[in-house]
């Protein structure tokens, strides 16, 4: 019965999900971090109007890769854009362009210019989803069944304990 619940139950996240892939983007890993960490779990509509209005130079390139998302899951699967959230937004480091600088007395200076990778996954909420739940967690654990649930009373209540004059 375990295998034919799991197979039953392991169906189509990826058909509510949808993916842009932006790679070897010239900014630096730990700069579009920043600006992704802020808009992960938010609405394509407040994602567009935050990334607007941001002021870091990481806000483009991530504005683009979400308008595309947004464009893939509406060709893709017709979804509205009202119905999407973002959910997994993640930044991997590129490759690393190395370029030397010529250097008094014969000398060179290492260049470094980084790149990152940026993947945003957009969610169509409309749509039913259905997540796989292990048959383990539907029981109640057993160190519940020894210790009762604890109650802490508020010691900071209104009731007049801490004088405010």
């Amino acid at each position: 019965m375990t295998y034919i619940y799991r197979e039953l139950v392991r169906i189509d996240k990826k058909k509510t999900e949808v993916y842009a892939l932006g790679r070897h983007i010239s900014l630096s890993a730990d700069k579009a971090r920043r600006v992704v960490d802020q808009i992960r779990g938010r609405s394509y509509e407040e994602t567009l109007m935050i990334l607007e209005l941001m002021p870091y130079r990481a806000c483009y390139p991530i504005f683009k890769l979400v308008y595309s998302a947004a464009a893939n899951a509406s060709y893709n699967m017709g979804s509205n854009e009202a119905n999407l959230i973002i959910s997994n937004a993640q930044v991997n480091e590129g490759t690393t362009a190395k370029k030397l600088r010529p250097r008094a007395r014969g000398r060179s200076y290492a260049i470094k210019r980084t790149t990152c990778h940026i993947t945003i996954v957009v969610k169509d909420i409309s749509l039913p989803e259905y997540e796989r739940v292990p048959l383990f967690s539907l029981k109640k654990p057993r160190w519940k069944k020894k210790y009762p649930t604890m109650v802490y009373h508020d010691v900071y209540s209104s009731e007049g304990v801490w004088d405010k004059k």
